[in-house]
């Protein structure tokens, strides 16, 4: 039957069926979210996997009892919708993420969601990732998810540590994704992805085991406009396995595993102009584009989870555990020719820690939310660092004195390890103090006991209006407590570079805080048909001590630092419609985030950088006035065995920030890059004939105007080299289920 739309209202979830991105009305905010479907398949079902099915799919309504939303903003991804994107399941989950109001793009795959750095939670059925070392990779993919949503605004109680936005990934299962597919798809400039899935149900236990291969020729953002970028291939693993066992029909053991394995050639920029000669390396004969720097990332993680359900309380408690490394090659001359200094860097942290959650449903007018983390973190760093003594005149291009080929040159080594801790426990009660109005209040306790140590009580408050059936308004408030990235903060002694070619502009290195944030959040909802919605949404965040991240050197690991105080402010609007073979939708987001006094690891800038933020306001390098991001997709013959799906999606930016410099002085992040849209598109075609079922073949076509933009120019706090978009790719690809 066509639905009312007090129905839709009333749903937990408005998602566009076809390739959409379905957001959440704050109406449906006062439910928990909806549990994830489970399915059968197309095969023959035994009594015994009907019976397991139905207990899996009441432990997946039981686990959505857990966590609330109630006054922030979720924009879902169905997993019809991420079936629907260009790539599919080999779209990376940040272009996925992107289609998301206010998500700003970067380099090296990085997002901005509401003008925050990358203060980005990810989870996993609930469970929170602990941070990690990876740059460039992504280390979660899209096909892990069943469905995903992106969770923004004044946040509830449970969501601790990062909060700029909640990447709360469903992951896929045997009941969600039963039966098994292979594919490969390939195209320009050499890529080429085989992947596999395979999925059931067996007895009482449960399993899904997804993995795939890559090779990508434009493995990291290129920094020349050209279409083949220059030392740019990536070749990289992934595997997720999911397990889990229902021990009875209140009880459930599942385990998430997952690795990724990344290498990086680092992308050489030709033309660029030799600082130093060394060992006969001058600009005569050295040339940027001969440059030989690789990277390369791995993680592995693991969540072990179990789950109870009584009558009234539900309960989750999971062990999780995260190992994470990163190692940088240099160029042994090209690095010093150009930088000054050539390092090989190793870091990783070994992240081990335990998180429970839990609710009991009091009354019809009470449900209380309870739950704490504590977490555990290994660092070890060492570096060797090759430079050159600080003689004046030499080593210069002009001809002055160089080192000779048999002079050994001085090499730095340095080295740390540190165990450091956070931890946090909160408490909140949805109250339903009127039959429209609920209010979600609570607080939660944090602390770090890292390289640095703080604690701090946030309390928080949503509430939500049902004014009518098709209109809906919220406003929260939230105290935020951010520590700063354990793996990002550095502790090498500054003075050894005395002397160098490396040596730091400023001696100071003070040590990296946590940020403190009042953050304020409203908007409304409006229902204009069952098919179409729209949304308004408006934030404001105060913040002391507010953390960025820079790239402060050849090695692509970002450091940590903080501006004495800042401010982030913006306005969403959103529209989404969807019916029938149709969907559509479209976000426009405004954004203006600023700082003030940088004042800690003051030794990566200059004393320019130092001296104008402390008297200026400035804005954020990744700071970004207008998004815009916005998609269709359309499929014909729907009805039919052999349906053809049409999609396109669509990111614009104006651009973020760089140096401007004039006559008088230059103005850190002054300028705006300049702004780009890009437009992607995809047609997949089903196969299914008799005697053969189950096969697709698709083009993806990547920037389809192929659009030459760039992300960095090279200036800007923070900023090491620039950056340009990805230029046009053509893919081609085959599937088939078994």
């Amino acid at each position: 039957m066509t639905p009312t739309r007090k129905m839709l209202l009333q749903s937990t979830f408005l998602v566009l069926s076809a390739g959409g991105l379905g957001i959440l009305p704050a109406a449906a905010q006062t439910a928990p979210v909806a549990p994830t479907e489970v399915s059968l398949g197309d095969g023959a079902a035994t009594p015994t996997m009907v019976r397991e099915v139905k207990v899996a799919e009441k432990l997946n309504a039981a686990r959505s009892q857990i966590e609330t939303n109630l006054g922030a903003t979720r924009y879902n991804l169905s997993h019809k919708a991420l079936e629907s994107i260009p790539q599919a399941d080999n779209a990376p989950l940040n272009d996925v993420v992107l289609q998301a109001p206010g998500v700003a793009q970067d380099s090296y795959g990085q997002i901005h969601v509401r003008g925050d750095h990358n203060e980005v939670q990810y989870r996993l059925d609930g469970v929170e990732l602990p941070e990690g070392l990876s740059v460039f990779g992504q280390v979660l993919e899209s096909r892990f998810a069943h469905s995903m949503s992106l969770i923004t605004g004044a946040l509830p109680a449970e969501y601790g540590f990062l909060q700029a936005g909640v990447v709360d990934i469903q992951t896929k299962s045997g009941s969600t994704d039963p039966g098994g597919e292979i594919s490969m798809e390939g195209g320009s400039r050499g890529y080429l992805q085989p992947s596999f899935s395979y999925g059931g149900v067996a007895g009482n236990t449960d399993y899904y085991f997804t993995g795939d291969l890559l090779r990508n020729p434009v493995g990291i953002e290129n920094p020349t406009g050209s279409s083949s970028p220059l030392h740019d291939v990536s070749d990289q693993y992934h595997f997720l396995g999911h397990i889990s066992t229902i021990l009875n029909p209140t009880t459930r053991v599942s385990l998430i595993v997952g690795i990724s394995n990344e290498e990086f050639q680092i992308p050489n920029n030709p033309g660029q102009t030799p600082v130093y000669t060394v060992k006969g390396a001058t600009a005569a004969n050295y040339n940027s584009a001969d440059l030989n720097e690789y990277q390369r990332e791995i993680t592995d993680f693991g969540i072990l989870s179990l789950q109870k359900s009584y009558a009234t309380v539900n309960e989750q408690i999971s062990l999780y555990s995260r190992y994470s490394s990163l190692n940088y090659t240099p160029d042994p001359i090209g690095d010093l020719v150009f930088n000054g200094i050539a390092q090989t860097a190793d870091r990783s942290i070994f992240s081990n820690g335990v998180q429970s959650d839990g609710s009991w449903r009091i009354n019809n007018a009470h449900t209380l939310r309870f739950g704490f983390q504590f977490e555990a973190d290994a660092l070890n760093v060492t570096t060797a660092s090759t430079v050159l003594p600080a003689v004046p005149g030499a080593y210069l291009p002009s001809g002055m004195p160089e080192a000779a080929s048999d002079t050994p040159l001085p090499t730095i080594y340095q080295g740390q390890q540190k165990v450091g801790t956070l931890y946090g426990l909160y408490v909140q009660d949805e109250w339903k103090i009127l039959p429209r109005v609920t209010i979600n209040y609570g607080a939660r306790f944090d602390g770090v006991n890292e390289y640095t140590s703080a604690t701090q009580l946030s309390p928080r408050v949503n509430v939500v209006w049902n004014a009518t059936d098709t209109t809906t308004l919220h406003a929260g408030y939230a105290r935020y407590f951010t520590p700063p990235p354990f793996e990002l903060v550095g502790g090498n002694t500054v003075a050894a570079f005395n002397n160098t070619t490396a040596e730091s502009a400023s001696s100071q290195d003070s040590t990296v805080k946590p940020e403190r944030d009042n953050y304020y959040d409203a908007g409304v909802q409006q229902m204009l048909s069952p098919y179409l919605q729209v949304g308004l949404d408006a934030y404001f965040k105060t913040a002391t001590d507010l953390i960025d991240e820079g790239q402060f050197g050849a090695p692509v690991i970002l450091t940590a630092f903080n501006y004495a105080k800042g401010q982030d402010s913006g306005v969403e609007l959103t529209a989404s419609y969807d019916r029938g073979p149709w969907s559509i939708y479209g976000n426009l987001a405004y954004s203006r985030a600023i700082g003030k006094d940088i004042d800690t690891a003051q030794f990566n800038f200059t004393a320019q950088e130092l001296a104008y933020t402390q008297d200026h306001w400035i804005y954020l390098d990744h700071d970004q006035t207008v998004t815009g991001s916005g998609g269709i997709a359309y499929t014909l013959n729907a009805k039919t065995r052999n349906p053809t799906l049409f999609s396109a999606d669509l990111v614009y930016g104006s651009g973020l920030r760089s140096d401007l410099t004039t006559a008088e002085e230059t103005i850190p992040n002054g300028a705006e890059v300049p702004g780009y849209y890009t437009v992607n598109g995809s047609i997949v075609q089903q196969l299914n004939f008799a005697g053969w079922h189950g096969a697709s073949v698709r083009l993806d076509v990547l920037n389809l105007l192929d659009r030459t933009y760039e992300l960095r120019t090279g200036s800007g706090v923070g900023v090491f080299a620039p950056q340009y978009g990805q230029r046009r790719t053509i893919l081609v690809g085959f599937s088939q289920r078994f």
